[in-house]
């Protein structure tokens, strides 16, 4: 898992931004994809630093 450091709006969904071995990777998930995993959009946009994505489970996760 790695620590979204942030997030951008997109016409379908959101696109997460992370640091991976320093390169910016990034993943897009639809508002169908938050929806189920019950990730709120718009805290996600406010607040990205507290949350982490499993790019290999396509999966945003709430940081404890």
């Amino acid at each position: 898992m790695h620590d979204i450091i942030s997030s951008r709006k997109m016409e379908n969904g959101i696109v997460v931004f992370w640091d991976e071995k320093g390169e910016k990777k990034n993943e897009s998930f639809n508002y169908q994809e938050l929806i189920d995993m019950k990730i709120n959009a718009l805290d996600l946009l406010d607040r990205p630093k507290s949350y982490k994505v499993d790019k290999a489970a396509h999966k945003i996760v709430v940081k404890k």
